[in-house]
């Protein structure tokens, strides 16, 4: 199982009360996080793209983002988590054109993350008249597939769609080297992890809650992939999951932290704007919030396993309880209220004590997924 981090540009009110340049620091840490997480042995940092979502994320030009840490890191990969390829939020082209440029600029490190958007308040605004998200489904599918013909013919052959239309014109930059950047799906849904397998895409799992969830992924998932057509030059058979994890010295430590650090205002805001995840019965309605996590309560989420949390030996654990259930990459959302300084001790701990007995191969897994087909392997 390989590691990464998410990251988002979380500055939520309670930051931004008491610090006016909240927004800024909130940018300027995440990036902090990702140096690390490059320097700890992380093979990938996923990059959301959100519009409007004033609390819950500030990271809306993403590849502006990525384009600054392909200079700033060596060997992680970069990903977006995700890019939104709907011809009215950011035109099919122009997202084929970034992509390339950042596998350029990265050095072949760049993941090509997409997806529909999860929340109406978001997506919506983009779509005036359109009352019901399961619009950008069709519009999604339609355009999906038109990608790795950019990239992989030499004039691109054109598009007649319902949505959005080009003439035969050369796409610009090409990918760098042979076949194209790795490419995965955003999915919320057990029909959505099938259908992604069936395309050959890999899946972030954002929805997944716990290790038990794991189950109905990898079974619809790992079923489906192995008939996948894939839509692009390879099959990117991966499913990456997120969690929040907050590891130091001492589990009482780590305990302390996750209880004073506002974890049940990130989940609130998360089934407040991400409106096509199921929402859990003990999720209220916004803007009733979840009770304020206690040091009991942390145990809990550590019984139920809905959270990394503890000592490096507890870590590592928790991770190969991950790891047993099925998740090819495990990544943690950072920040979620955290203290800087302790976000940076849980990447360095987890880089030092976790990954090494985990994560054995120093070989992307989508490096070899790209690769092989580029020497003349099989799809």
């Amino acid at each position: 199982m390989e590691f990464g981090i998410f990251v988002q540009g979380y500055v939520p009110n309670f930051r931004a009360k008491v610090d006016p340049e909240a927004e800024h620091h909130a940018l300027m840490e995440e990036t902090e996080y990702v140096i690390q997480a490059d320097k700890s042995n992380f093979k990938y940092a996923w990059f959301s793209e959100h519009h409007f979502l004033e609390e819950y994320s500030h990271l809306s030009a993403n590849d502006v983002y990525i384009g600054y840490l392909t200079h700033a890191t060596e060997r992680i990969h970069l990903g977006s988590g995700i890019f939104n390829p709907l011809p009215q939020v950011n035109h099919p082209v122009k997202v084929a054109e970034r992509v390339a440029m950042l596998d350029h600029l990265s050095g072949r490190r760049f993941e090509f993350g997409t997806g529909r958007g999860a929340g109406s308040h978001e997506i919506l605004g983009f779509l005036p008249g359109i009352t019901d998200m399961n619009a950008t489904k069709e519009i999604w599918e339609e355009t999906v597939g038109e990608f790795p013909k950019m990239w992989l013919q030499d004039e691109y052959e054109g598009f007649q769609g319902k949505h959005w239309s080009l003439p035969p014109r050369k796409v610009l930059p090409k990918p760098y080297g042979a076949s194209h950047p790795a490419m995965w799906y955003a999915a919320g849904s057990p029909p959505s992890y099938a259908m992604a397998a069936r395309k050959g895409l890999g899946v972030l799992g954002f929805s997944v809650q716990k290790v038990s969830d794991m189950e109905w992924v990898v079974d619809s998932y790992k079923t489906a992939v192995r008939d996948a057509e894939p839509i692009g030059d390879f099959v990117n058979d991966n499913v990456m999951v997120t969690t929040t994890a907050i590891v130091a010295e001492t589990r009482k430590e780590a305990v302390r932290v996750a209880a004073t650090s506002n974890l049940n205002y990130l989940q609130s805001l998360l089934f407040r704007y991400h409106d096509t995840f199921p929402r859990p019965e003990y999720i209220p309605q916004w803007p009733e919030l979840l009770p304020q996590y206690t040091e009991e309560l942390i145990e809990l989420l550590l019984d139920e396993e809905l959270i990394i949390c503890g000592d490096p030996d507890d870590a590592l654990a928790q991770c190969k309880r991950w790891e047993a259930a099925g998740a090819d990459q495990l990544s943690f959302g950072l920040p979620v209220g955290v203290p800087y300084e302790d976000t940076l001790r849980t990447i360095r701990l987890v880089g030092e004590h976790v990954i090494p007995k985990i994560d054995t191969d120093p070989v992307h897994r989508t490096t070899r997924f790209r690769d092989a087909v580029a020497s003349g392997g099989h799809h």
